[in-house]
């Protein structure tokens, strides 16, 4: 990987997050003409974050498999460069006693 490329994880929550809104958005659109129920007094906000999220979650984990993967290998690249690094900080500190 580049120095140069963007982090998968920052491209990956911002797609999420899009996808979020788009939703949240459709969501309340839906609730304001009576398309879907509005929520019980005063959680209407509530209801359409939930509709959001609920909508959101399926369509994540369908249309972003690619950035996810592409995230969880940069993960995986850094867990095992820090564990690499740790191994021989402990070698280091063995040879020196």
């Amino acid at each position: 990987m580049s120095a140069a490329k963007p982090s998968a994880v920052i491209r990956y929550s911002a797609l999420r997050l899009l996808i979020f809104v788009g939703c949240f958005f459709v969501a309340g659109v839906a609730v304001h003409f009576g398309v879907v129920p509005s929520g019980a007094g005063g959680s209407n906000v509530v209801w359409v974050v939930l509709l959001g999220l609920v909508l959101s979650a399926p369509l994540s984990y369908v249309l972003l498999r690619k950035q996810r993967d592409e995230m969880s290998a940069q993960v995986v690249d850094k867990v095992d460069r820090a564990k690499a690094r740790l191994e021989a900080n402990r070698a280091r500190e063995d040879a020196v006693q």
